[in-house]
């Protein structure tokens, strides 16, 4: 096994990085890193001005008519990353090293675009890291085994359900039958690979399942499809509620207020005061543990697990942290997946609009330049900071139905209520 990169401290006080661990991470001589505090050490925060992932938009159109869709909810135009766009991505990737990671997906079905095999063939010839997500339907064995040829890293399938009817529930249109099929060709193609190259794809499965009331019965039985079909990553998340209807979904009515106290119904009722935080070890959940577990969660315990106890979920943005910027199909570039297009969601059963925000757009801009842009890198450490109002904790006010402004006199666009970066819903 190798060795860790190690820091050290220099006569001044100085911490100094391995240099392989400071390119990694995109730390240069007078970079400022923001430093937490965690339960037993520091948590060195990814400097904001470090482009490390790339989301690409190939089209926002979908084959598909979800139930948890943003389409229900929005009259966006929709289109496709033309040929123009694409090539001036490409060319601002190069200015960057290390190369960033691309990942093709947005809000549209990647394998819609005529082009996307040379899309993911091009960013794979240029050095970078690349990941595709998929609803599958459109996957067939050959274009599997060209995705896999090419050298896609990570090709991720969603899937909300393990029976047809479950799964059909939710990816209106979809039937799971022709989509599992379609994946039961992976591990036929690793054996191919392996028998002819010696080794395996590089190529990884990954599943993402979309967790609600209706089909959270179905995710032992998804993680076992997963297995079967040779998946390594496997991806839960909460729903996003576009509507009202989905209010009625969601799996983290206690989660949004980590004490309640701003709700008094559920105050008087049940939490009178403050929540306990339990840390738990790592530990296996069975027979034995699972029933005492569920019991402490019911009883709107805060649960930290040892495996996470530098990390945690709240007040952290996963884009910025992960030096992630998106692009739509159009060429606009946004700092995150959650500002590429305006939409409406409901947050505590309050009605919230959400405006799209763009630094530029790549047709006129550089891509470097568009990422260094000073309002950029400024948001970026402001949401670092995370000085925002906490929406998903209070009970509502005016300012709660958009995210122009907030009640700590934050100006557009705010992130107070942004259920990403409260771990509540997470992107591949």
């Amino acid at each position: 096994m190798g060795q860790e990169p190690y820091a050290e401290v220099d006569d001044n006080g100085h911490l100094v990085l391995a240099p392989e661990l400071a390119s990694r991470y995109g730390l240069k001589r007078g970079s400022r890193v923001l430093v937490s505090e965690a339960s037993n050490g520091l948590y060195l925060v990814r400097p904001p001005n470090q482009l490390a992932k790339l989301y690409v938009e190939p089209t926002n159109r979908c084959n598909l008519n979800c139930r948890t869709c943003i389409r229900n909810v929005w009259n966006e135009p929709q289109g496709m990353m033309s040929d123009e766009v694409f090539d001036r991505v490409i060319e601002g990737l190069r200015a960057f090293t290390p190369t960033p990671k691309v990942f093709f997906g947005g809000l549209g079905e990647p394998l819609l675009h005529p082009k996307i095999k040379e899309m993911v063939a091009r960013a794979k010839a240029i050095g970078a890291p690349t990941e595709l997500i998929t609803n599958g339907t459109l996957l067939t064995p050959d274009l599997l085994g060209e995705l896999v040829s090419i050298g896609i890293d990570v090709l991720w399938v969603s899937i909300d359900g393990a029976k047809p009817e479950s799964y059909a529930d939710v990816r209106l249109g979809a039937k799971l039958p022709k989509v599992l099929k379609s994946l039961g060709h992976f591990r036929e193609i690793q054996a191919r690979h392996i028998s002819f190259f010696a080794r395996p794809p590089q190529t990884q499965l990954g599943i993402v399942f979309v967790a609600m009331k209706r089909n959270i019965g179905d995710l032992p039985a998804v993680l076992e499809l997963a297995r079967q079909m040779g998946a390594t990553r496997f991806l839960v998340t909460n729903v996003l509620p576009y509507t009202a209807e989905l209010s009625d979904e969601v799996l983290y009515y206690y989660k949004l207020g980590e004490i309640c106290l701003f709700d008094p119904e559920v105050a008087d009722r049940k939490h009178p005061f403050p929540s306990p935080h339990i840390y738990l070890p790592r530990m296996d959940i069975n027979e034995n543990t699972r029933l005492p577990i569920r019991s402490a969660i019911f009883q709107n315990a805060h649960i930290t697990w040892a495996d996470s106890i530098y990390m945690s979920a709240q007040n952290r943005c996963p884009f910025i942290e992960s030096g992630a910027g998106a692009i739509r199909w159009d060429g606009n570039f946004s700092p995150c997946l959650p500002l590429l297009h305006s939409h409406t969601s409901y947050l505590n059963n309050w009605h919230r609009s959400s405006t799209s925000w763009s630094i530029g757009n790549v047709l006129e801009q550089d891509l470097a330049d568009l990422w260094h842009a000073p309002e950029h890198i400024a948001f970026r450490e402001k949401v670092q900071a995370f000085d925002f109002a906490p929406c998903t904790d209070c009970g509502g006010c005016d300012m709660l139905d958009s995210n122009q402004e907030d009640c700590f006199n934050n100006s557009f666009p705010t992130c107070g209520g942004c259920l990403w970066a409260q771990g509540l819903i997470q992107c591949p």
